[in-house]
């Protein structure tokens, strides 16, 4: 078991690195999910225990609460105020994405191997390791989750560029400085005084957040109670530079994926197969969705179209941040706004998942019901 963990483990590594240098969102989950999914389809993968799954529980929620951190690490104030007065057409136009989501979640759902609630959170526009990380504590299919969000972050990630260029006529190479302020206090803080602040932080974070986020119920306390504490010490002021320590983010994203990829099987891998045409149709029609919202962001807030395009973008944060200090956008209102959309989506898209599944499977039960008292 020692030989299959340390060639996992040292797979993953090799594979994170090549992915960074490709500019691979998320690289170490991506690189996680593909090498425990090709080990688990050869017989290699280390094996789970009776009933206990591969990873063990205390691993996967640890990975969820360092997530959790790292997310609310990126809700600086600095970063909230270049909203200035579009807070308002920003959430409704994040609402209007998430209703956009959850529709073509809800489509997806109809699909005979796919259940509603995996069909929801697969294509959730926001958060995808996020919701990847979640998805277990809520019942559904990681594994399907898991490809399909990384499908869409590609899928948004790759166009992007292509859409600025052609449509907006925008440059979107190498960033100059202009993003320099904004991209440090989002992606991080360089320095050993913030890495330590941050380890400290994540470590209480994730201590009262766990315990406070399951004495209360709340859905997937093990990433979202962590996320709540530390986007109110950020927002306080508490939190100061902290930045968390990037090896533990890498390790969190790296356990996630091996979470999903150890659960891979051949009937599973098929099953996935046959979904994705109709899921990557689905991220298209989301995707053009979310550029309408752009235009009418655009008009709302007087802001440039290229600009709300990006603020509305349904994915690919990182690949969004670089485009708008490239081509020197209003760097301030599109990070702003990404992040109010990836928050709003991670807390209110599984609650709205678990509504609908709740629904259908009520009107499931109540069909044969029907059809029995007509006979």
């Amino acid at each position: 078991m020692l030989m299959r963990w340390s060639g996992l483990i040292l797979l993953t590594a090799l594979a994170s690195v090549g992915l960074e240098l490709l500019s691979v969102p998320s690289a170490a989950l991506f690189a996680g999910l593909v090498i425990a999914a090709a080990l688990a389809l050869a017989g290699l993968a280390p094996r789970s225990r009776g009933d206990e799954p591969p990873m063990p529980r205390p691993f996967g929620l640890a990975a969820q609460g360092v997530l959790g951190v790292y997310i609310g690490t990126m809700v600086s104030p600095d970063v909230l105020t270049g909203l200035g007065s579009a807070w308002i057409p920003v959430v409704v136009v994040a609402v209007g994405t998430l209703a956009l989501s959850v529709g073509g979640g809800a489509l997806l759902g109809l699909h005979r191997k796919v259940d509603p609630l995996t069909g929801s959170l697969a294509l959730v526009a926001g958060g995808a390791s996020g919701l990847v990380a979640l998805t277990r504590e809520l019942g559904g299919d990681e594994r399907m989750v898991a490809v399909i969000q990384y499908v869409r972050v590609g899928l948004v990630t790759v166009t992007m560029p292509i859409v600025a260029t052609v449509v907006f006529g925008a440059h979107t190479g190498s960033g100059s400085g202009s993003g320099g302020g904004i991209s440090a206090s989002v992606l991080g803080t360089d320095g050993l005084r913030p890495q330590l602040w941050g380890l400290l932080l994540t470590a209480v974070c994730m201590a009262v957040g766990i315990t406070l986020g399951r004495l209360v119920r709340l859905p997937a306390a093990g990433l979202l109670g962590p996320l709540v504490l530390t986007v109110i010490a950020e927002l306080t002021g508490i939190a100061g530079s902290a930045a968390v320590p990037l090896v533990l983010v890498t390790l969190g994203y790296a356990i996630i994926g091996w979470q999903a990829g150890l659960g891979f099987t051949m009937d599973s891998l098929r099953a996935i197969g046959r979904v994705l045409p109709y899921a990557v149709g689905l991220i298209v029609a989301i995707g053009i969705g979310s550029a309408g919202l752009g235009v009418l962001l655009s008009l709302w807030t007087g802001e440039s179209m290229f600009d709300s395009y990006l603020a509305t973008t349904p994915g690919g944060i990182y690949a969004v941040l670089a485009a708008a200090a490239a081509a020197g956008s209003n760097i301030t209102f599109v990070v702003a706004a990404q992040i109010v959309r990836v928050l709003l989506m991670l807390f209110i898209a599984p609650a709205a998942a678990r509504l609908y599944q709740r629904f259908r499977n009520r009107n499931v039960v109540d069909e044969p019901e029907m059809a029995d008292s007509t006979t």
